[in-house]
């Protein structure tokens, strides 16, 4: 492996900065994947269109992040065979994740296309919105096999240090989507189903030229289809991942939830919530990307038994993704209707998504420190607490502060936007807890 690769040695600021730069990038197109489909559906397509792919967006994430939990997973555990220098065993923690990986599309793609239009029921799309929302569903349920793909393929080269492929996977995908968005929606005006098309399109072109790179690469360790079976390595991947999957399924379905509620109260709100959430998932790519270089920057120093270095990463990287944050939370909190414009024209739904805005600001920058210690403890395979965290903060805090916001005869989106950091310093005080927990053992 390069030395870049390599975490456990050199300067920890310079190392993680070029580790998640390319996360950061990779996360800042994938998030276009959704912004564009909504952009241009908003421009050349139907009021009821932004609603529709809003609420789809949330049902097919449901999914994704299923895929993607487990996927960090595996992650983790090529990182700590890095670490422990165990190279010749990856291919095996590979063949075991494919494994569980092409079950769950089949049963996934399934449910999904079959289920579209009670999923879609479940979230209470407005009325006027209910049966593009179903189609948006369906076939982006139907192409989940090259979501889960795409997933897959960047989760083993993020194990191995390597952020720069997924980089490029995920920029051909999103060049794709576009021209797709432009062609199927603007020029065919095909709508919600034509920005759905392009989507998924989008990613099978991107598996594809994937696959083509990866077999002119030289890998660190040895794979074949042999190795595609359930395993004792399997279980390992399982026992990281699965909590992270949960974690991630049930911290989506509170925001689900959450959507339904402003979804019943009235059409404007429903856009401008799903306005601000494509807003809010561009912000959210700093303590995002860092969750993510954490989780395989930590592992491979777990590995190595260099547990001072772990820790330090953890320290650099509050510090890094805070300092942004601050900046991040000034703009949208007095500008909030300036993005907000971006994907619609209609007034009253930019003045309520900058509402939320307004009311979500501070999250910017606390953030930045709950998926700092999510990432470290990711890393140290402390998944079962992340996950446990995880959904206190969403079904004891998130969920019943935005019910409550909800209620009255005009509710306001800030004030249910303000759900989501009373959340984040709850899972703050949480992990500094265990983290001080977990010293005063001397376990790490």
């Amino acid at each position: 492996m390069k030395n870049k690769d390599i975490f456990t040695e050199g300067s920890i600021p310079k190392k993680l900065i070029a580790f998640m730069l390319p996360i950061l990038g990779a996360l800042v197109l994938q998030a276009m994947y959704g912004a564009v489909d909504l952009l241009i559906v908003g421009k050349f397509g139907t009021a009821e269109g932004i609603s529709a792919v809003s609420t789809g967006s949330n049902i097919v994430n449901l999914f994704t992040f299923t895929i993607a939990g487990l996927t960090m997973g595996m992650t983790v555990i090529i990182g700590q065979y890095i670490g422990e220098k165990k190279a010749d065993r990856i291919g095996k923690i590979i063949g075991g994740a494919l494994a569980v990986f092409i079950l769950l599309t089949v049963i996934f793609t399934a449910f999904v296309v079959l289920g579209a239009d009670m999923l879609t029921s479940v979230m209470r799309a407005p009325k006027e919105a209910h049966a593009l929302t179903v189609q948006y569903v369906m076939i982006c349920g139907g192409g989940l096999i090259f979501i889960f793909a795409y997933n897959i393929i960047s989760g083993i080269f993020r194990g191995m240090g390597n952020s720069r492929l997924p980089l490029l996977f995920v920029a051909i995908a999103c060049v794709v989507n576009i021209i797709g968005d432009l062609l199927f929606v603007a020029v065919l005006k095909w709508n919600v189903a034509g920005a759905a098309l392009a989507t998924v399109g989008a990613q099978a072109v991107s598996v594809i030229l994937s696959l083509i790179i990866i077999k002119r690469q030289k890998l660190p360790f040895k794979f074949s289809l042999k190795d595609i079976r359930f395993c004792d390595e399997t279980k390992k991947v399982l026992r990281v991942g699965l909590p992270i999957s949960l974690q991630d399924i049930l911290t989506n379905v509170s925001f689900l939830v959450i959507c339904a509620l402003i979804n019943n109260i009235g059409l404007a709100q429903s856009s401008g919530y799903g306005i601000a959430q494509k807003v809010i998932s561009f912000i959210m790519l700093i303590p995002s990307s860092l969750m993510q270089s954490m989780s395989a920057f930590i592992s491979q120093n777990i590995g190595a038994r260099q547990f001072k270095r772990a820790k330090h990463s953890m320290y650099w990287g509050m510090g890094m993704g805070a300092s942004v944050g601050v900046v991040i939370f000034i703009l949208i909190f007095f500008f909030g209707e300036i993005p907000s414009a971006l994907f619609s024209d209609n007034a009253a739904y930019i003045a309520e998504a900058a509402s939320y805005l307004k009311g979500f600001a501070i999250d910017t920058v606390i953030t930045c420190v709950l998926f700092s210690y999510m990432g470290y403890f990711n890393g140290c395979g402390r998944t079962l607490f992340v996950m446990i965290q995880g959904i206190t903060s969403a079904f004891l805090i998130r969920m019943p502060v935005s019910y409550l916001m909800s209620l009255g005869d005009d509710p306001s989106l800030a004030r249910i936007g303000f759900a989501v950091p009373i959340s984040t310093l709850f899972g703050i005080i949480v992990c500094i807890s265990y983290y001080a927990y977990l010293n005063k053992k001397q376990v790490l």
